[in-house]
């Protein structure tokens, strides 16, 4: 079996999430199937970085593909796209060692946020229109005490006690472009939400309803308060995976 480092982007607006599942469209499942096709065989392993939700998108989602294949790679990129539908496509294609894994090889993952100032024609599955005033200097107060290795369960809706809740954030910072705000956050993994409440919780700070302290609160003592400012999943991007010797950079990209 040979394998290969996908990177690619999706709009996640008409799946369910990356995940197969039956029933229902996937970006994993999307794959597996355009693979199989290529490939003319059953016997494909497509394995992600990281699940992202129904409705998140991607600018950098990374996944390795298992087959036996002689293919060239800038043929294997071609042919999937060309079974792919418009909302995914394959930025490379490349050869790895049998022992690399998408997503336990994976050492940080960036995430950015998109939240719109204003009403937006073209943006409705992209970002989240804000109609609030945002204090982006109250949020990154907020933000501040997120930074380092801490217990994130007020943020995540991870079900079950034995999976650890505990995540080293790396980055979050929260940015002016024009009339939008970008919260851009970097950590070791992610648990299930947890980006969205995090934001969801800096919007009700920048908008005055939240001081900015309740963070350090919710961290030191588990509370369901954030699931109630959830963020809606259209703004949430997959901006970057990181390997082992990459340099993680607290710089961004962002679409439109």
């Amino acid at each position: 079996m040979a394998k290969f480092k996908l990177t690619l982007e999706y709009d996640g607006s008409r799946f369910k999430g990356w995940q197969v599942q039956e029933d229902a469209r996937s970006i994993q499942g999307q794959l597996i199937k355009a693979a199989k096709i290529v490939f003319e065989t059953d016997k494909v392993e497509v394995y992600g970085s990281g699940r992202t939700d129904a409705g998140v998108h991607a600018l950098g989602q990374v996944a390795h593909l298992a087959v036996d294949t002689k293919m060239p790679v800038k043929m294997i990129r071609q042919k999937l796209n060309d079974q792919l539908t418009h909302d995914i496509n394959v930025l490379s294609v490349d050869p790895v060692s049998d022992k690399f894994h998408a997503r336990h090889d994976a050492v940080a993952r960036s995430y950015v946020y998109q939240i719109s100032r204003r009403r937006n024609a073209f943006g409705k599955h992209f970002m989240w229109w804000v109609k609030d005033p945002l204090d982006v200097e109250r949020m990154n107060v907020a933000a501040a005490h997120l930074i380092g290795m801490h217990d994130f369960k007020s943020f995540s809706n991870e079900k079950g006690t034995e999976k650890s809740s505990k995540v080293e954030l790396q980055h979050l910072k929260v940015v002016e472009k024009g009339d939008k705000v970008v919260v851009h956050i970097i950590a070791s993994h992610f648990l299930w939400k947890m980006v969205r409440r995090v934001v969801g919780s800096l919007v009700e700070v920048g908008a005055g309803r939240l001081d900015p302290d309740k963070f350090k609160e919710w961290l030191e003592k588990p509370s369901q308060e954030p699931a109630k400012f959830t963020a809606p999943p259209a703004g949430l991007f997959l901006e970057r995976v990181y390997f082992p010797k990459e340099k993680i950079s607290t710089e961004f990209r962002t679409l439109l």
